[in-house]
């Protein structure tokens, strides 16, 4: 297989790469750029350990091929606490949201992209934007509570 020549911006900052046609968007930010803060787990799609925002979509980088990302605004979690804690990451901390911290920036990356497209969601939405991320140490509660905080925080 040729390598592939790919164009991406990642917390602001234009990466120009060569990559192998095989290679994921998530080996990319981890192995290329390391920035080591998103996570792999499952490497199926299945946790939401990997997942960053992707022009404005949230995404499972595991499952990105990385030519597909060529051209991509990428934002990590990396990118969003450039001037200290993001008020989600802020309200994880107040709100005893973290216990591992393994799901952590996917779930963080989840609200981020959910309350910047609507500032005031109800649990139900909530519920709903986080579902493709997967906890195993604190249960939901906590996490639902501090997104509702952090829109608080924000808005």
């Amino acid at each position: 297989m040729k390598d592939v020549d790919i164009s991406l911006k990642v917390n602001g900052r234009r990466y120009d790469l060569t990559v192998r046609p095989n290679m994921t968007l998530l080996q990319v930010i981890r192995d290329r750029l390391d920035l080591t803060g998103t996570k792999e787990s499952c490497g199926m799609g299945e946790c939401g350990a990997c997942t960053v925002i992707m022009n404005g979509r949230t995404v499972n980088s595991c499952l990105v091929p990385a030519p597909q990302a060529d051209g991509a605004d990428i934002t990590t979690i990396e990118g969003i606490g450039r001037a200290g804690l993001h008020p989600v990451q802020k309200a994880f901390i107040e709100e005893w949201a973290i216990q591992c911290g393994y799901c952590t920036p996917g779930m963080v990356m989840s609200a981020v992209c959910l309350l910047d497209k609507n500032p005031q969601p109800t649990e139900d939405e909530i519920r709903e934007a986080l579902s493709g991320n997967l906890c195993r140490c604190t249960g939901y509660a906590k996490i639902i509570k501090a997104v509702q905080k952090s829109a608080g925080m924000l808005y």
